[in-house]
């Protein structure tokens, strides 16, 4: 592809806090990788990124340190943030240079201040994109999930990504009610380390923790029961040590994290105008995000509030298909933009 093409392309980036997901104008999703860097303490030099750093989580020598630059959904590491996107946007390109994009379109929580807006514009420009616009991610997953936004009917839209659970009710083309909430896939996984530290006197690193969680999880009580052995440090004489974990460890562990998530989900419900919960009992919830792969979660949430839940082709990518489709059809959409940024408009 030549290098003029790329001058005229917009991205759609979802900085997720546990993956980074890209989509390129006509062509669709081109990076999903895990939003982790590994950098060597000592000189500065940027080891591995994406999926080759999240291999060295918990393995790496004292002088390297594995890093996730987003937390909760907002940037907290800014250099690292912009070293990842750089990254991902060269990949793309194919270039040894770096590429100018003339837009982007970026998904963040519904809840972000101006400081945490402002710093995600400021990374996206300084990695060469012209123009950059800022899309609430519970308006993103609803584009992505391919739901009538315009249309003057409520669509419930559930996101529980690594660091946030989004819950949101739209119509025309905004939120009515929402919701954010620092309770999410992440969560889970630091609910399963302290169980099984609490429990079992044994320590684990996040990687396990995440194999117990994606292999054996659940919400709701499964037909068959599953077990998974782990390996970890004795807490109490400091040598390695195995012990098998049931999955109904794993439920207990994350428990009141889920419930936090239903609760919360409740109270949107609760303070949205009676015409538009009609809509949500008649059309349902919807649910996404990489979190909303914890199997049973979308029964949980039927049962405990007796609306139709329906977990979203591909869930991990739908808030980044969503800004694909802000960029495929911009002039339509774009009222659903916070005021655009570009590089002109600071201000000494």
């Amino acid at each position: 592809m030549g290098l003029f093409n790329y001058f005229t392309k917009g991205v759609g980036v979802d900085l997720g806090t546990a993956n980074f997901i890209i989509y390129e104008e006509g062509r669709g999703i081109v990076v999903n990788e895990p939003s982790v860097a590994a950098v060597n303490n000592r000189t500065g030099q940027i080891l591995a990124v994406g999926q080759e750093a999240r291999k060295m989580v918990g393995r790496a020598p004292a002088h390297v340190n594995v890093v996730r630059p987003l937390t909760n959904g907002v940037i907290s590491d800014f250099e690292m943030t912009q070293e990842l996107l750089r990254h991902f946007l060269k990949r793309m390109s194919g270039q040894k240079l770096m590429m100018n994009f003339k837009r982007a379109v970026v998904g963040v929580p519904s809840n972000i201040t101006e400081v945490e807006r402002k710093s995600v514009e400021d990374a996206v420009t300084g990695v060469g994109v012209s123009k950059v616009y800022i899309v609430d991610e519970p308006v993103a997953a609803a584009l992505g999930a391919r739901l009538p936004l315009n249309e003057p009917t409520a669509n419930m839209i559930v996101d529980i990504g690594g660091g946030t659970t989004e819950i949101a009710v739209i119509s025309m083309g905004g939120a009515v009610t929402s919701k954010s909430l620092k309770v999410a896939g992440d969560k889970f996984t630091e609910d399963i380390i302290r169980f099984v530290r609490d429990e079992f006197k044994l320590a684990i690193g996040e990687p396990t923790a995440e194999e117990l969680k994606i292999n054996i999880g659940s919400a709701i009580q499964m037909d068959k029961k599953l077990e998974m052995t782990v390996r970890g440090r004795d807490l109490a004489t400091g040598l390695p040590k195995e012990v098998i974990i049931k999955d109904s460890y794993v439920r207990a562990a994350i428990s009141k994290s889920l419930r936090s998530i239903v609760d919360s989900v409740k109270q949107v419900i609760e303070m949205t105008p009676p015409e538009l919960t009609g809509d949500i009992l008649k059309r349902g919830i919807y649910l996404c995000g990489g979190g909303s792969l914890l199997l049973g979660i979308d029964k949980l949430l039927s049962k405990e509030l007796t609306v139709a839940t329906t977990l979203v082709d591909d869930p991990l990518t739908c808030v980044a298909r969503g800004t694909g489709v802000l960029l495929e059809s911009f002039e339509e959409y774009k009222d659903l933009f916070h005021r655009p940024f570009a590089p002109k408009d600071i201000k000494m």
